[in-house]
């Protein structure tokens, strides 16, 4: 066993490699959940302009409406991208325990035939 490595056999996954991304997905699902609350609020500043003053307030209404649609889009989006990082994340580990894998393999190899010759 190498000095510093935490594993007890280099074929083991070490549980630093297998932690989740809690923190992540809590921002993932807070950008969705504003969203959807964003879309709720429009819906309500909609009903409340069309209450008060009618017809009259659609110019108005038309200008908050695409700027509300666009910022939950956005929120939506950041959700997404947060997801995406989980995922890459995910393949990161993934490719360094198989290259240590590999490593050990090639090492273990390499020792048998010196150990041969």
């Amino acid at each position: 066993m190498r000095e510093g490595d935490k594993r007890a056999l280099d074929e083991e996954v070490r549980s630093q490699d297998l932690e989740p991304y809690v923190t992540l997905r809590y921002i993932a699902r807070l950008f969705k959940v504003l969203a959807v609350l964003m879309i709720v609020m429009l819906i309500g500043e909609i009903i409340a302009g069309l209450t008060a003053e009618g017809a009259a307030s659609l110019p108005e209404l038309i200008g908050e409406i695409t700027q509300m649609l666009v910022l939950a889009g956005l929120m939506w989006g950041g959700g997404d991208i947060t997801l995406l990082l989980i995922d890459a994340g995910h393949d990161i580990r993934v490719a360094r325990i198989l290259l240590g894998r590999i490593n050990h393999e090639l090492h273990r190899a390499a020792s048998e035939k010196k150990q041969m010759s």
